[in-house]
């Protein structure tokens, strides 16, 4: 659907032992960034988990596009394997880097926009947090992001728990401080 749109950069992000998408074979040509993680959150037996390299790189993408834009807009796909968490993640993170005068719920505002069941990835935010100097304020307004989505599908809340995400739902809390429930 994307392979007519002109996409001139395409950010995937694989499980390690991934193969590279064929359609993205079948695309015009384009600048490539390819990163292999496992979207977890937590160690575990032969998981690979986001490192800061990794969220490095998509940093490193954001001012190349910024650097190389002379004028001209580029189009980023930005892609994972389900397109919940991994991609959303860095989606937030690229426009944290193209507008950093923006505040942090404005940013996952636009994400949810973009994708509306948008689940980024904790850890990817807690360490463009840190990267990208922005003291907390990137996983708090990720955990008002989880509020919502959790309001909107409360049964994702057991899904996630059963499935090694449970911080990430123990993050959601509602302005008065009480915890959303599953």
């Amino acid at each position: 659907r994307h392979q007519n749109n002109g996409v001139t950069h395409v950010l995937s992000i694989l499980d390690p032992v991934s193969l590279d998408p064929e359609a993205l074979m079948r695309f015009p040509s384009h600048a490539r960034t390819t990163l292999r993680f496992h979207d977890e959150i937590d160690t575990g037996p032969g998981i690979i988990l986001p490192q800061r390299e990794h969220i490095a790189a998509i940093v490193a993408v954001a001012q190349t596009l910024v650097s190389q834009s002379n004028g001209t807009t580029p189009h980023l796909l930005v892609h994972c394997q389900m397109g919940i968490s991994r991609s959303t993640a860095a989606a937030a993170i690229l426009l944290a880097v193209f507008n950093p005068e923006e505040s942090e719920s404005e940013i996952f505002s636009r994400v949810l926009a973009l994708r509306d069941q948008a689940w980024p990835n904790c850890r990817m935010i807690a360490l463009a947090d840190e990267l990208l100097q922005r003291s907390g304020r990137m996983s708090a307004a990720l955990g008002t992001l989880y509020a919502k989505q959790l309001t909107r599908n409360p049964a994702m809340g057991d899904y996630l728990r059963a499935n090694g995400r449970g911080r990430e739902v123990d993050m959601a809390m509602v302005p008065d401080g009480l915890r959303i429930h599953e």
